[in-house]
């Protein structure tokens, strides 16, 4: 068998175990709110190996290594970020979040929340939030596109676009059929390969440079300021790679993984499990690329895309077939998050907008059918968005994930810590961090300035503060809510 035949035939095997959970998903997926919550069923491990798995996509195994490898660990302030953000995340969202969803109609999206947490009766906080979900997860749907094409043509010469195919007919079909059940459960199963393989990786590679000693000499041959932390970098430069973790508070796809763990009591678990989980691949990510950078020089060879170096790497040093395990590996970290996003978008087409905007008498079989549907469009959306390949993964995700961090975040953040939020401030903070992104975002001088997620997020927050100071009216039932989320945490 040729060394190509081995690293397909655990590319197929990985792949039809995910068409598999997608069944077996389906089979147990009777409702909407199954189909978009897993009927709040998750156990710790799911929820933090779904949530790890939904936030790092291509970028942990492509974007992050390519970036460390053309730019040395000044890029690693990103990922220091990532981990203080998530841990943050866990402490101060996750626990307050699962609560007051509970206790404030039962809530399975973040616009339904945010609507009865703030007791909205005209419906425009909830249709805002779903058009802010609808725009920048198409976005960020098409950023997994790419990488899925990327990863078929660096590692079998397949045409781009046929790659983009082939990944996207998979993750729709698992996601379209099982819902949120069989998301997470992929998730589980895909972030426990990015894992082995961002561990192992790393680990034998530098057998293959000779050791830390070696290995650190040859980075240091190719540029000694790649092993440096601040070589080249300004202080808003730094501080735009730290921000990164400001994005936690915001992205919907990660935090409704917390509303969907069986009780707050797990959520301390999950906590443990997710934050390690993460700190040990986001570490692999950074070691596999600088051992990139030591091979490379070692064998006097130059790497023609920088964001393959973890693709290329498993294929030098394992067998074929665990080669095939490495790549399926990227694949994992691609689908995991095109899923996750999908679904939680169906969630706002359907939940969000058809449900509560437009019809509220179908039935659940209906509404299932209808976010099965939803899947399939903003699919074909964000792939025609990916078709052209002219857009590196990291700079794709980094405007969706500003998007998301600087119009939810602070809303998110006040709604579950401040009773006085008010409907009128949460929808303006909203509009006016999104509006904040888009701008910033798309005019080269500022955004090459300050990452958009900081003006973005402040903004956001002063708006949603001064906005609501200026509009709260009290109310007895938000004021029961609040407190009965409190006394939730308690038990």
């Amino acid at each position: 068998m040729s060394n190509e035949m081995y690293q397909l035939t655990a590319i197929i095997i990985y792949m039809a175990a995910m068409v598999f959970i997608g069944w077996y998903a389906f089979k147990r997926t009777s409702n909407l709110t199954d189909y978009m919550l897993g009927g709040r069923s998750l156990g710790p491990m799911v929820t933090a190996l779904s949530a790890g798995a939904a936030d790092m996509s291509g970028w942990l195994l492509m974007g992050l290594p390519g970036a460390i490898y053309l730019s040395g660990l000044v890029e690693a302030w990103i990922a220091i970020g990532l981990t203080v953000g998530a841990y943050l995340n866990y402490v101060l969202v996750a626990p307050r979040l699962r609560a007051y969803t509970q206790v404030s109609n039962d809530s399975i999206t973040i616009p339904s929340y945010l609507e009865s947490r703030l007791k909205d009766k005209s419906r425009l906080l909830r249709i805002a939030s779903a058009i802010i979900i609808l725009i920048f997860f198409t976005f960020y749907v098409s950023s997994g596109m790419v990488a899925g094409g990327k990863f078929f043509l660096s590692s079998f010469g397949l045409d781009y676009h046929v790659g983009l195919l082939i990944v996207s007919a998979v993750v729709i079909f698992y996601t379209l059929f099982g819902g949120f059940l069989a998301v997470s459960y992929t998730d589980v199963v895909q972030g426990l390969i990015m894992f082995f393989a961002l561990i192992l990786i790393p680990i034998v590679g530098l057998f293959f440079t000779g050791g830390l000693s070696e290995t650190a000499t040859s980075i240091r041959e190719v540029n000694p300021q790649l092993l440096n932390f601040v070589s080249g970098a300004s202080f808003l430069g730094i501080l735009s790679a730290v921000a990164w973790g400001l994005g936690y508070f915001g992205q919907p796809h990660i935090i409704v993984r917390f509303m969907a763990i069986s009780s707050v009591k797990e959520v301390k678990n999950a906590r443990r499990i997710g934050i390690a989980w993460m700190f040990l691949s986001l570490f692999g990510a950074v070691a596999t690329a600088l051992i990139g950078v030591a091979y490379y020089q070692q064998h006097n060879a130059t790497l023609a895309d920088p964001e393959t170096v973890f693709i290329v790497l498993g294929q030098i040093i394992f067998h074929p077939f665990i080669a095939g395990i490495m790549l399926a590996a990227v694949l994992a970290a691609v689908m995991s998050t095109i899923s996750s996003q999908l679904i939680v978008t169906s969630s706002a087409l359907i939940e969000d907008l058809y449900k509560a905007v437009i019809k509220t008498d179908a039935t659940d079989k209906q509404y299932v059918f209808l976010g099965r549907m939803a899947v399939l469009v903003v699919s074909i959306i964000a792939g025609a968005l990916a078709w052209p390949n002219d857009e590196s993964i990291l700079k794709i995700v980094s405007f969706a994930w500003a998007g998301f961090g600087a119009s939810f975040g602070p809303v998110i953040l006040l709604s579950l810590y401040w009773r006085k939020i008010s409907t009128i401030g949460a929808l303006w903070g909203m509009v006016a961090g999104a509006i904040t992104v888009m701008i910033w975002g798309n005019v080269a001088s500022l955004t090459n300035t300050i990452y958009e997620i900081v003006p973005g997020f402040i903004i956001c927050w002063i708006v949603t503060y001064f906005v609501s100071l200026a509009t709260y009216r009290p109310n007895a039932e938000i004021d029961k809510e609040f407190g009965e989320a409190l006394e939730l945490l308690k038990k």
